[in-house]
């Protein structure tokens, strides 16, 4: 559902829009649920109620994470009704509250950051389907219960943790805003409720600017970094005949994501595929440069071909002899990155990267 078509949905008679979600203990879906809501113009005024009292949540506008129901003609968005399996198209993952809302409001969030442009434009779609990815599953799969790695499988090949992580997850510092079990709390049954309707107003909040922060990010950077990167990618066979090198001539920008996702589209086969990118430090004419190994899969520490073993360590001088090319500056020691101070020792080193 369009935010156009949630314009047309009932209000009340002064036309107060309210919003409803379940009381108790909160998780980090409705809390994101009501704050990408909220970022609509329909909902920027909404008042909320925590409740599981079924007459009450009738009475609301949109209803988010209780009710036992999903029906987006009538804003309800619940998923934790028997039979309950939407995803988000092409992802295997159960949608939570937020990726309900996120599922028939996201476009009209993500248009309203990119100044409005159309819901259906392809620069929409494509930060829609990231943003899902990137933010939203995560919170998706955690409310439900499913973990990132098949447990079975992690067991079978006797992989165990090597750490806790910490609770630097999203869906944590959310819980964490949940009073504790033994604090003391209002004896006053409507003062204890205003005190932990409080507390996920703060969480609400907390966890929307995470989005808005990610969503800003992908629509004024990451975003313009698409045509960059299609460009780069376009001439690579300029800089090495099989394709292997990929040049950012003006600056560096993000460039992962939209590499992976080039590739993909166009069927790039294996032999193919880019090993190294090449960009400069800085936006001017004198900076060094950048030999950057693609890794194997976004977020990976492995490379799809590491700068050569001998290079890794070596600075300055000593780099320029092992290597064969002056101006050289470093090798990182795992051989991911390095750099020379001109554009030709850098294309020179991804050469010597590429035959060795």
């Amino acid at each position: 559902m369009t935010e156009n078509a949630a314009k047309r949905l009932k209000t009340s008679a002064d036309g107060a829009v309210r919003i409803g979600t379940h009381s108790g203990h909160f998780h980090a879906d409705e809390a994101l649920a009501v704050h990408m809501l909220r970022r609509l113009p329909t909902y920027a005024s909404a008042s909320l109620v925590r409740t599981r009292d079924a007459a009450v949540l009738a009475t609301c506008h949109t209803v988010v994470d209780v009710g036992g129901e999903y029906d987006a003609a009538q804003n309800r968005y619940d998923h934790h009704q028997r039979g309950f399996a939407e995803t988000f198209p092409g992802r295997p993952t159960k949608l939570s509250s937020a990726g309900l809302v996120y599922l028939h409001f996201g476009r009209a969030l993500v248009s309203q950051n990119l100044g409005g442009q159309p819901e259906d434009s392809e620069d929409v779609g494509v930060v829609w389907r990231k943003m899902y990815e990137s933010f939203i599953e995560a919170l998706d799969a955690d409310d439900n219960g499913i973990s990132s790695y098949d447990p079975d499988a992690l067991a079978a090949a006797g992989i165990e943790k090597r750490f806790s992580k910490g609770g630097f997850g999203l869906s944590a510092i959310v819980g964490r805003l949940n009073p504790n079990w033994n604090e003391t709390l209002p004896s006053d049954p409507v003062e204890a409720q205003a005190a932990e309707d409080a507390r996920f107003e703060t969480a609400s909040r907390r966890i929307g600017e995470e989005f808005d922060r990610e969503l800003t990010y992908y629509t004024t950077a990451w975003l313009p970094a698409r045509a960059i990167v299609q460009a780069a990618y376009a001439k690579r066979r300029d800089y090495d005949a099989e394709g292997r090198v990929m040049v950012l001539e003006g600056q560096a920008v993000p460039w992962k994501d939209h590499l992976y996702m080039l590739e993909q589209e166009q069927g790039t086969g294996e032999q193919n595929k880019v090993l190294y990118v090449l960009y400069p430090e800085k936006p001017k004419p004198d900076a060094a440069w950048r030999i950057q190994a693609v890794p194997v899969a976004q977020g990976s520490f492995e490379s799809r071909k590491a700068l050569p073993e001998p290079w890794r360590g070596a600075r300055d001088s000593a780099l320029d002899e092992i290597a064969g090319v002056p101006g050289s500056i470093f090798v990182h020691a795992s051989g991911f990155i390095g750099g020379n101070r001109t554009f030709e020792g850098a294309k020179a080193l991804a050469e010597k990267a590429c035959a060795f």
